[in-house]
C-alpha cells in the first residue's frame, strides 16, 4: 500500500478564542488500495497546510503508510533543522492521526486495539465550560446541568479577566476573592459532588500564582492548570512545592522531548498532551508511557475539532495511567453535529470507547460542499 494523494480541508469556524481565530485543518491521506486516513490539527489552518505542502508531502507521497514510526522520524528530520515546535509539529500530528486511521481500517480494528487494547470500555470525562451558560455569572446553574448529565467534573477560568488587566503581574486580595467566587459558589452548593479544575492559560507570574494557589487551596479545586507560561519548568517546580493542589501542564508542550524536562523537574502532578499538537497519537502514547514511569496520570487536552475528539477517546481507552479526558459539551452537542459520519457523546457522564475500524468516523461528504470548507490536493 502506498500514499497517492494528500487532501487538505481548511474549515473556517468564524470563532475567536483567547484573542485569536481558531480554524480546523482536516487531512485525508489517500492510498492506492482505496483506504483513506483522516487527521486533524488546529488552530491556524493556513500555516499547518503550508507545512504539509512544503515540508511533509515529499516525505509522504509514495510511502508505505503502515510504517508509522519511520514516517514520523522522516517527517521530523524534514522539519527539525529550521524549527519544529509550531505549525510543523501540528501538521505532523494531523498526519500521524491519519496514518493510525489507515492502519486501523486496514486491520479492521479500532485504533485503541492497535495501541495495545482497551483498558476500559467507558472513559471518565470533565467538561470545559465554553458553554451557553456562563460560568462567570451562573456557575451553580452550569454545574447543576452537568451533574444532571452525570458529569462530575468541570473546568473554568475565572481569573483570566483579572490577569488581562495588568498581564498577570500582580493581584490584590479583592481580586482573588473575585476570581474564586465561581469556585466558592459551586462548592457551597454541591460540595464534593462536582470537581472543579481551574484553568489559568499561562497568564500569571510566579508570585501572583503562589498567592492565588494559597488563597483557593481551602476550596480544594481538582487542579491548577497552566498558571505560568509553559517555558520554565524550574519556576513550575517552585510553584508545585508551594501548594498541595495538583498542577497540570501542558497542551502547549510538543513531543516527548518537550515533556522530558517537565517530568524530570517534578513540575506537575497531571500531564496534559494534545494529540493534535504534541506529535499525534504516536507521540502522545510515548509521553503517557514516560509519565507512567514517574507514577503520574495523564489527562489529554481535547478542545479542538471532532477528529481530535475521536482520536483522544481511542488513546484514553488504551492508557493505563489515564486520569480523565477533556470534553466540551457545546462541541459534541452542537458544533460537531453533521461534520463526521458518527457522533461520540457521553452517556451518564462517561464517554464510550469508539468502535472503529480506525477512528470509527469519517468526514461527512456534505461538509466539503460548505462555503467555509476549502479543499486542496497534493499528489
Amino acid at each position: 500500500m502506498r500514499i497517492t494523494g494528500i487532501e487538505l480541508i481548511r474549515y473556517s469556524r468564524g470563532i475567536t478564542v483567547h484573542a485569536g481565530a481558531v480554524d480546523w485543518l482536516w487531512v485525508r491521506l489517500h492510498t492506492d488500495s482505496g483506504i483513506t486516513g483522516l487527521g486533524e490539527t488546529y488552530p491556524c489552518s493556513d500555516a499547518e497546510a503550508g507545512a504539509i505542502s512544503r515540508e511533509l508531502a515529499p516525505v509522504l507521497l509514495g510511502a508505505d503508510p503502515s510504517r508509522i514510526d519511520k514516517l514520523w522520524a522522516d517527517m521530523f528530520t524534514a522539519v527539525q533543522y529550521h524549527g519544529w515546535a509550531g505549525a510543523e509539529m501540528r501538521a505532523m500530528s494531523a498526519i500521524d492521526i491519519a496514518l493510525w486511521d489507515i492502519a486501523g481500517k486496514a486491520a479492521g480494528m479500532p485504533i485503541h486495539q492497535l495501541l495495545g487494547g482497551a483498558t476500559r470500555n467507558t472513559i471518565p470525562v470533565y467538561n470545559t465550560c465554553y458553554d451557553h451558560v456562563d460560568f462567570h455569572t451562573a456557575p451553580v446553574q452550569l454545574a447543576g446541568e452537568l451533574l444532571g448529565m452525570g458529569i462530575r467534573a468541570m473546568k473554568i477560568w475565572p481569573f483570566d479577566p483579572i490577569a488581562k488587566r495588568n498581564r498577570g503581574n500582580a493581584i490584590t486580595a479583592e481580586e482573588i476573592r473575585e476570581g474564586a467566587e465561581p469556585l466558592r459558589l459551586i462548592k457551597k452548593e454541591f460540595g464534593d459532588a462536582m470537581q472543579v479544575a481551574m484553568e489559568f492559560h499561562g497568564y500569571w507570574n510566579l508570585p501572583s500564582a503562589r498567592k492565588i494557589a494559597a488563597a483557593i487551596e481551602p476550596l480544594d479545586p481538582m487542579w491548577l492548570e497552566e498558571m505560568l507560561p509553559q517555558d520554565n519548568m524550574a519556576s513550575y517546580r517552585e510553584l508545585a512545592n508551594a501548594t498541595r493542589i495538583p498542577l497540570t501542564i501542558s497542551e502547549r508542550l510538543m513531543t516527548r522531548w518537550g515533556f522530558r524536562e517537565l517530568l524530570e523537574n517534578r513540575a506537575a502532578s497531571v500531564i496534559m498532551p494534545d494529540i493534535c499538537w504534541c506529535g499525534g497519537i504516536s507521540e502522545a502514547k510515548k509521553i503517557a508511557s514516560m509519565a507512567e514511569t514517574y507514577y503520574l496520570p495523564v489527562a489529554p487536552h481535547n478542545c479542538g475539532g471532532p477528529v481530535l475528539h475521536f482520536a483522544s477517546a481511542h488513546l484514553a481507552a488504551n492508557l493505563n495511567n489515564l486520569f480523565i479526558l477533556e470534553t466540551v459539551r457545546r462541541h459534541y452537542l452542537d458544533e460537531y453535529r453533521g461534520l463526521l459520519t458518527a457522533d461520540l457523546i457521553p452517556v451518564e457522564g462517561m464517554l464510550p470507547a469508539p468502535a472503529g475500524p480506525g477512528l470509527g468516523a469519517d468526514l461527512a461528504p456534505e461538509v466539503l460542499k460548505r462555503p467555509n470548507a476549502t479543499v486542496s490536493w497534493l499528489s
